[in-house]
Order: C-alpha cells, then structure tokens, then sequence
C-alpha cells in the first residue's frame, strides 16, 4: 500500500514530458492488463519521483548582417576591382578586431549588362547576346559576423559609414556558452528538489536521501501502475533570472588610415542603438528521493 501512495504522488507532482518520435516503437515493459509489471529498482520502497523544469532568458550572443557595394564598368574586370577597391579598407577595419570578436567573409560577382530595344509593342528588352553587351555590373559583397555583441555597435556604424550600395538588417542568434549550460542545468535539479519538499510537505510525509539523479529527466518518464511509457505534454517550468559577470566593452582598435575607409567622426555619426534581444532557454532533471 505504501508503494501504491508513493508512486501516486510521484504521478501527482512530476511533470510529465512530451515523448521523443521513436516512442513509438519501443516494447512496453509488460502487457497491459497484467496483474504485475515489473518496477524500477529504485521502487522497492517508497519513493517520490520529481521532474525539475526551469528556463530563463538570456540576450543573443551573435549577430550577423551583409552590406554590398555596386560598381559598373565596359569590362568585367574593371567593374570588379573597382567593387573590391571600395571594400578592401573596410574589410581590413574591421579585421583589426581579431577573429575572435568579428569575422569577415567579402566576395566579388559580376554579370553583363546588355543594350536594350524596344520591340514593335514597345516593350524595352534586353539584348541577351555577347556581342550586345554594353557594360558589366560588379557587386562585392561583405558579410559580417559579430561574436562579441559589445562591438556591434560601432561595427554596424563602420560600415555603413562607408557608404554601401545596400546593407541587410542585422540578424541575432544565442549559442550558449558551457557557464550557462552547467547553471541551467544546476537550477533544473535545485528546481526538482523544491518540487520534491514540497510534494512530500504537502503529503504529510518526510522527504528521505537521494536515490537517482538523472540530467536528462528520463528515469521519471515511466508510469509503473500503467506498465507504459507516461508520454504526455511537458509540465510548468520554473522562472530562473541569469545573472550574467559584467564585463567592459574592449577599446576599439587602433586601425591604420586606409584611403576609402570612415573615420572616427564618420562612425560616431553613424551610430546607432543595437540591443541584443532576449532568447529563452530550457532544462530539466529528474531526481528520485526516498519517502520517510
């Protein structure tokens, strides 16, 4: 009897968890309608099994945008190394960053421009002929990936102080370091052992030592009275706020006066306000504790 009580409350306040797509297939421990099914070892005496949900938010950490700079010309050489010539000093500024906070990736496509007619409806056409090829249009294109958000500011300003043809809006994604891996994962098992006080308090029973503790939350997945993975739709997860160490923004570097590229003045006026925005992160554990 005191088995039964403990595994219903186990039920009660362990959020269940959406199953992975090969659920499915797998073999159920016993068929169901049997009078005994086998149970976990842990499940020799009374137990309580608690799923720890958390998430928190915490800003983008990468950031990434492209600028092009047009040029024609009679040939296609010309109209490229024109192009090139335009993003050859902005591509070196922003190089002296180093790699590890900006990375640069420029690139150089050309295509002909054709003499144009108008036919005898007077729609304008193009020649698509080599021999009507009027001008070539080169198009260099700089690519820019910011992994230190602390510079995107002024690198955003750098270029477009250089005046591009176009420039594409910044994009923004997170790629959590190990530090916020290991925290989020901490406050998922603290956040099971809430769960387990409280469900034990609440119950009239004594919370005992631990007896499992499983990171990826699947030693509570299964429902022991049912004989069948307990698939269902994740529980509410618990709110945490990541604090993360402040750290000074680095000086900008000391960058060589290249012809063509802005100056300081020229990039302070180009200025503008880029806040990383808030992306949501998750975890969850599974603790296994003993009922006194």
């Amino acid at each position: 009897m005191n088995r039964l009580i403990a595994v219903a409350l186990a039920g009660v306040f362990a959020a269940p968890v959406v199953a992975p797509a090969v659920a499915v297939a797998q073999t159920p421990p016993a068929t169901i309608g049997e009078r005994y099914i086998p149970a976990p070892w842990w499940m020799r005496e009374p137990v309580i099994a608690s799923i720890g949900e958390v998430r928190t938010q915490v800003a983008a950490n990468r950031a990434a945008f492209s600028a092009s700079f047009q040029s024609v010309d009679r040939t296609a050489a010309d109209a490229s190394r024109k192009a090139a010539d335009q993003v050859r000093a902005l591509s070196q500024a922003l190089a002296a960053y180093g790699v590890d906070a900006v990375r640069v990736e420029t690139t150089v496509s050309t295509r002909p421009l054709y003499d144009q007619y108008r036919d005898e409806s007077g729609v304008l056409r193009d020649n698509a002929r080599a021999d009507q090829i009027e001008r070539y249009q080169a198009d260099a294109t700089i690519s820019v990936t910011v992994r230190d958000t602390r510079v995107l500011e002024r690198v955003y300003a750098t270029v477009v102080a250089s005046q591009p043809t176009s420039i594409g809006p910044v994009g923004f994604n997170l790629e959590p370091d190990n530090a916020v891996k290991t925290w989020l994962q901490g406050e998922a098992v603290k956040d099971a052992a809430r769960r387990a006080r409280a469900a034990a308090s609440n119950a009239g029973a004594g919370l005992g030592g631990v007896k499992v503790i499983d990171p990826t939350g699947r030693a509570c997945e299964t429902d022991v009275l049912a004989g069948w993975p307990a698939y269902g739709s994740g529980g509410l997860a618990t709110d945490v706020e990541f604090q993360p160490a402040f750290v000074p923004p680095p000086p900008p570097p000391v960058m060589a006066a290249e012809r063509g590229a802005p100056n300081e003045q020229q990039i302070e006026s180009a200025r503008l306000a880029l806040q990383p925005p808030l992306r949501e992160l998750t975890d969850r554990a599974c603790v296994v504790y003993a009922l006194n």
